[in-house]
């Protein structure tokens, strides 16, 4: 039976930064320190992957989400200036 992480990767269709850790700013001998625009796209990456887990959660569990937003509008129906 195969890990969630490459069973992730064959159902998603983007495959797993991660699993090629060899050449990324994070390889064990790279002593150079990293670039903003490495950070940049270390960072978009990351944001890109965590939108697309909020959006995946969102669709399984579609009950918790309006309940959330349910309580995201009582908030902002209470809230005072």
């Amino acid at each position: 039976m195969t890990d969630g992480a490459q069973g992730a990767e064959n159902r998603g269709g983007t495959p797993n930064r991660r699993a090629d850790a060899g050449d990324g700013p994070d390889a064990p001998g790279d002593d150079l320190p990293e670039t903003d625009a490495q950070r940049r796209r270390r960072r978009a990456q990351f944001l890109r992957e965590l939108h697309e887990a909020k959006a995946l959660r969102d669709r399984v569990q579609p009950r918790r989400v309006k309940a959330a937003r349910m309580r995201q509008a009582m908030r902002m129906r209470t809230f005072r200036w």
